[in-house]
Parts: C-alpha cells; structure tokens; sequence
C-alpha cells in the first residue's frame, strides 16, 4: 500500500486526487495536512511513502501589496515541507508547479523554452522547483509536475469565470483556437501513474486532444444544464484584439500548447 500525504487541506487538486485514489482503498492511503495553521510543523511526515504539495497562493489578483505573501508560501512554505518530507525519510516529494513559470501567453511551449516567467505567481513557482531540486537524491524522487489549465466541475480560477458567464449570458464567440489543458480526472490518473512507478523529473501532462475555448465552453454549459448558443458576429472584434495584443483576448481566445513528445 502507498502511503500519500497531501500538504493543502480543501484544495481542488488535492482533494480531487484524494477521491480519485481512495477508489482502491487497499492500494492507497491518503491523508491531508494543513498549511496554514503551522499544524503542519508537527505533523510525522515518516510513516509516508510520497508527500503531495498543492499548498499555493493561486486565483487572487496580484498587487504590489502581496507580492511577498507568494513567495512566503508558494517558494518558502514549499521549499520547508520538502525539506522536512526528506528529513523524515518520505522517499518521494511531488511538487505541484504551473504553466506560469513560461513567460509566453500564445504559442507552443516544451521543456527547452526558456524560464522567464513575468508574475509574482509564477516567480515564485519557478524559484520553489529550483531549491526543491537541489534536494533530490537517490533515496529523495523529486517530481515537477507543470499542468496546463485544469478544467473539471467545480475548478477555480478560468473555468470558474467562464462558468459564471455562461450562466448568465448563454452566447459565447465561436473561436477555433487550440489550448493545452487538462481535465481534474486525467491529471489525477496521470499522478497516480508517477506515484505508482516513483518517476523523477519534469512533466507536462494534457489531454489527448487539444481543445478550444469555445469547446470548452460548451462543455462547461452541458454540466450546467445550460444550452451555449455559439456564433462566429464577435469574431472580427477577437481578432482585432488579438491582432493589438490585447491581454485578455489573447489570454483567452488565443494559442497556448505544449508540443506533443509525441510530435
């Protein structure tokens, strides 16, 4: 039996991953620990076979006046509990990273592009990997994890946003742009496949197939109970915007994959 301890108590990711392994309650064990009442300090990491982090700062606007709250828990708070998960024997640490560590917004990404991320969000993200790295050994697996968005009934940030919007204004722009995302499902299921096997390095799951914005939409309204009228009128103004670089356009209608290993 594995033993997992997921550092982030109520996180979608970690309590979606805890669902999905409790479903073989004989091969796994999943319990969660608190990261914001210290609780986590007293905890005994040794009975663990692999800590899971997803503890984070994630979905709050960024302003000058938190900049330093990311670094405090996305670089430092991980950077500890690794460092405890090792001094306490857990043979396999999974830190949870993002997309955000690329600075590109449209385009493709592997894992030669390079580091440059642009946000205290992704600064953060990119400097935890770089100090979790360096404790890595033969008996201490370090595994990076990179998701694109995740998309899944009930996920923050994105998916939320749309949802609300789709609730209220059932008419979506009909854009075939290709994003790299992934759904809660396949990223648990890809996880347990690394727990499973004690993998090392870098990863950078998605979906099979990538999806638009208005698919996704689509999807989004179908778990709602909603029927989504998609139409091509609003076309011309997303273009423009994409054509002026606007932010959000691109942020939303825009292309943003990570090349296949496949080709």
């Amino acid at each position: 039996m594995k033993k997992i301890l997921v550092t982030g108590t109520n996180s979608y990711i970690g309590t979606s991953l805890e669902n999905w392994l409790m479903r073989e309650p004989e091969e796994y064990r999943v319990d969660t620990v608190d990261m914001i009442d210290g609780s986590w300090k007293e905890k005994d990491f040794s009975s663990y076979d692999v800590v899971f982090h997803v503890a984070g700062i994630v979905h709050i606007k960024e302003t000058s006046a938190n900049q330093d709250l990311y670094y405090k828990v996305n670089r430092d708070l991980a950077f500890e509990t690794a460092r405890k998960a090792k001094g306490e024997g857990v043979g396999q640490f999974i830190f949870l990273s993002s997309m955000s560590v690329y600075r590109i917004e449209t385009g493709v990404i592997n894992k030669d592009t390079p580091l440059n991320p642009n946000t205290a969000y992704g600064k953060s993200k990119l400097e935890a990997e770089g100090l979790i790295k360096k404790l890595g050994d033969e008996s201490f697996v370090i595994t990076i994890i990179r998701p694109p968005m995740v998309y899944g009934k009930g996920c923050k940030g994105n998916y939320q946003l749309l949802s609300k919007w789709i609730n209220i204004f059932p008419l979506f722009p009909d854009i075939n742009n290709q994003r790299s995302m992934i759904h809660i499902e396949k990223l648990c299921e890809y996880i347990r496949n690394v727990i499973d096997r004690g993998e090392s390095g870098l990863y950078l799951p998605q979906d099979d197939h990538f999806i638009s914005t208005t698919e996704l939409a689509r999807q989004i309204a179908a778990e709602n109970g909603k029927h989504l009228f998609v139409t091509k009128i609003f076309n011309w103004v997303i273009l423009l915007g994409k054509h002026l670089n606007i932010k959000i356009i691109n942020k939303v209608f825009g292309d943003l994959i990570y090349e296949r290993e496949d080709g």
